[in-house]
């Protein structure tokens, strides 16, 4: 079983990923509420891939971002960001995003994605 981090404020969000990805397959889906947070799961758990929001108070996509990329150990975890903002798509890529998703979200989309990185 694969294990996707969500990371999002909205909770909303966070609920609508977890159930596209149950009806995707053989998916355990974590939720984080900010990047920080993200950051002390993926340090405590192992993660397969993360699905990231851009704006979120604390530690924002980009900060979570930075980090990530920076530590050997979770450089390699795929990231999938996931934005309404179609204007920050270069630099979440620059930062070390896999792939970008401009919402809302379509499940064949999200399927796509995590066929290809997992």
């Amino acid at each position: 079983m694969k294990r996707i981090l969500i990371v999002d404020d909205d909770m909303i969000n966070r609920k609508l990923l977890s159930v596209l990805l149950k009806k995707i397959g053989d998916i355990e889906s974590i939720e984080a509420e900010n990047g920080l947070e993200a950051l002390n799961i993926i340090k405590s758990e192992p993660v397969d891939m993360v699905l990231l929001d851009v704006m979120m108070p604390v530690m924002d996509g980009a900060d979570f971002l930075k980090v990530l990329k920076l530590e050997e150990a979770y450089k390699n975890i795929p990231v999938a960001v996931l934005t309404t903002d179609d204007t920050r798509k270069s630099e979440m890529l620059e930062l070390g995003a896999n792939t970008v998703l401009i919402k809302p979200i379509k499940e064949a989309d999200l399927r796509d994605v995590i066929v290809k990185y997992l």
